[in-house]
This record gives C-alpha cells, sequence and structure tokens, in this order.
C-alpha cells in the first residue's frame, strides 16, 4: 500500500555507488573511462578490417588494464608515498639494465628478458618519475627554491636520457613532461619557468647533434612531407588526406577507404585517429575530444581535492600527462608535430601503454577515493 513503512524484514536495496565507494572507485572518472573504452573497440574494429580476434585480443587487455586500476585504487596514497624512493630507484636500476643488455627488437633497445616474461622498463617510468617528483617537492614547504628544483629536474632528466638513448623519443617525452608539470603545479616561479625555458632552448643545438639520422628526417619530413611522398612523408600525407576526406560528418563507420585500401599504414595502432576523422568526421571527432576533455577535467579536480602537496603534484602531473598523449598523437597525425610512437590513449591497439595508463588512473581514485573527512 502506497505510504506504508518497509517491514524490517524486507532486504534493502543494492547501493551500487556505496559499493564503488568501497572499492575506492571514483563513479564519474570510471564513467568517462568506461565510454571512451567502448569508443575505442568501435573504431578498432573498423580500423582492423572487422577483425573481432583483434578486437577480441584488445578486450582482454582492457580487462587487465581495468584489474591493474582497481588494485592500485585500494594502496592509500601514504604507502605510495613511503615506496615512492624505492620504486624510482628499481626504476633506474632497470633502465640502466635496459642499456647494457637489453633485448633488441625493430631496431630498438627497450626491453628487458627474464625468461618467463620481456617487459619495457620505461613504462614504469611514466609512473615513478611523477611520484618521486612530487615526493621530492612535497617534503619542503612549497614552492620550491632553486635548489630543489635542480635535484627534481635531475631526478626527471636522467630516466629520460636514458629512455631517448634506447632510443624512445615518445615515452621520454611523456616522462620529463611529468617532471615539467609536477614542477609547474608546485607553484614553481615564473623568473625560475623563465631561466628553465632559457637553458632548454640553449641546449636545442645539442639535442639535434645528439639525434640519430631518421630523427633527424622525421624533423625535415614533418616541415615538407611532400619532398618525399613515397618514403619518408608517406605516412603523414595519407593521414591527412583520410582526415580530410571525412569532412563533417564522415563516410560512414566501416566505410573509411583510406585504411580499408590499406593506403593508410598503422592504421589501428599510431594513426587511429585518421580511420576516426575519416569515417565519422569532425562530429566524431569532438565526440573523443569531449570524453577526452571530461576525463582531464574530472582528474584536475581530484587534484584540487587532495588533502596534502603530495597527493595533489601526483595526480595533477597524471592527469596532464594524459594529455600530452592526446596532444601528440593527434598532432602527429594531423602533421603538426613529427611522428613519434605515441598511441592514441584508450583507443589504439595495443596493450603495455594500456596497462600504464589505467595503473595512472588507479593512482587517482585512490588519492580521491581514501581521503579523510575533516570534522566540521
Amino acid at each position: 500500500m502506497l505510504g506504508q513503512t518497509p517491514s524490517v524484514f524486507e532486504s534493502p536495496r543494492p547501493n551500487p555507488i556505496g559499493f564503488l565507494t568501497k572499492l575506492h572507485v571514483d563513479l564519474p572518472l570510471l564513467t568517462g573511462l568506461i565510454l571512451l573504452s567502448a569508443f575505442g573497440l568501435l573504431v578498432l574494429f573498423s580500423a582492423s578490417g572487422q577483425d573481432l580476434a583483434q578486437v577480441n585480443k584488445q578486450l582482454w587487455r582492457f580487462a587487465l588494464a581495468y584489474g591493474v586500476m582497481l588494485f592500485l585504487a585500494q594502496i592509500p596514497p601514504s604507502r605510495l608515498h613511503r615506496l615512492t624512493p624505492w620504486l624510482y630507484g628499481a626504476t633506474l636500476l632497470m633502465l640502466a639494465a635496459v642499456t647494457l643488455f637489453g633485448v633488441i627488437g625493430k631496431g630498438a633497445q627497450r626491453w628487458l628478458d627474464i625468461g618467463f616474461i620481456r617487459f619495457q622498463p620505461s613504462e614504469f617510468a611514466k609512473l615513478t618519475v611523477p611520484l618521486m617528483i612530487s615526493w621530492l617537492l612535497s617534503a619542503k614547504p612549497l614552492p620550491p627554491r632553486w635548489p630543489r628544483v635542480m635535484i627534481a629536474g635531475l631526478v626527471f632528466v636522467l630516466p629520460a636520457v636514458l629512455i631517448a638513448e634506447q632510443p624512445d623519443l615518445g615515452t621520454a617525452l611523456l616522462v620529463a613532461s611529468a617532471g615539467v608539470f609536477a614542477l609547474f603545479l608546485a607553484g614553481m616561479s615564473w623568473r625560475l619557468i623563465g631561466l628553465l625555458g632559457f637553458l632548454a632552448a640553449a641546449a636545442l643545438p645539442l639535442l639535434w647533434f645528439s639525434m640519430r639520422t631518421y630523427q633527424r628526417q622525421r624533423v625535415f619530413t614533418l616541415l615538407n612531407p611532400e619532398q618525399d611522398p613515397l618514403g619518408t612523408g608517406y605516412h603523414i600525407i595519407q593521414s591527412k588526406i583520410a582526415i580530410g576526406s571525412g569532412g563533417l560528418y564522415g563516410k560512414g563507420w566501416l566505410y573509411g577507404t583510406q585504411s580499408h585500401l590499406d593506403f593508410l599504414p598503422e592504421s589501428s595502432t599510431d594513426f587511429i585517429f585518421a580511420v576516426l576523422g575519416e569515417e565519422l568526421g569532425l562530429i566524431g571527432i569532438l565526440l573523443l575530444l569531449g570524453l577526452y576533455l571530461f576525463v582531464i577535467l574530472r582528474g584536475l579536480y581530484i587534484a584540487t581535492q587532495a588533502q596534502d602537496s603530495f597527493a595533489r603534484l601526483l595526480a595533477g602531473s597524471l592527469t596532464l600527462v594524459f594529455f600530452v598523449y592526446i596532444f601528440v598523437n593527434t598532432g602527429m597525425v594531423s602533421g603538426i608535430l613529427p611522428v613519434v610512437g605515441v598511441p592514441l590513449p584508450l583507443i589504439s591497439y595495443g596493450g603495455t601503454s594500456l596497462v600504464t595508463i589505467m595503473a595512472g588512473f588507479g593512482i587517482l581514485m585512490s588519492i580521491h577515493t581514501h581521503r579523510k573527512l575533516l570534522p566540521t
């Protein structure tokens, strides 16, 4: 009957939000990630030539990545704080081991093979570098003074140089950006920012001469891809053709021609953004960027709500590194940045970077859900 008080013997209704809270999962962030993952599987199905086996393999990788996210969400930030120096030290040792006796594949020495597993230690650096920078800067009052800024610079420059020597400029850029973002969020003075910018600009000639021949060629190709349309400029030219041919509404899902006729190389990995632009047009691109923006804003909100400097710097730098993933990949595919091996997060086919990205979101969820309630 209407208005009747429920019996005390009736089972309480399940509360999914309360269940997620117990699992230390942030519902808005999880929703954004699931929507991006679903979007990525749809695009991958078309980009792979409707290969269900490849999509199923990616589904298993998503399952692993979400499991890692859930596992890290259970670890309180205080415990991560205590483990940070050890995790960073282990990462440096593994990167040094790659330099000495790493496995060579596809012309690069990036992997360690320990018998039962083969992995890239540079992926750990994407997490341990922002952890270490946040740990270091939060040890004393902010904003940091010059000596601490220099030490923090060494913390992220050292692994970035080791990774660049593998060579892996894309990952080195992500690792270095994590350190730069942490310094910026720590409130570093504009005078120091200007000085560091000047030093970075002065080091560009040294960076240029330390680059390998094919890396310099990528810069030349960016400036003029038409100089070698069937060689080094082929990727960028075909990618821009695919994106431009999509127009406003696209050719329709599964009806792209550049990828399905094999004009577009790496269509399911690094250049999957071009497939999306061709088939779903500007509308599809804006939808994807809108989902990315939602996730980034949620990550920055979590950073603003963090209750200590370590968690705040860590959450902010992890979120902004996710932004760099998006910016570098979309810039590379659209021809405004050199071609580097940075996948489109949660969309490109692959497992290693996917697990690393979701691990970062697990740390974000831990920061937000392990907050202590302050007395009113």
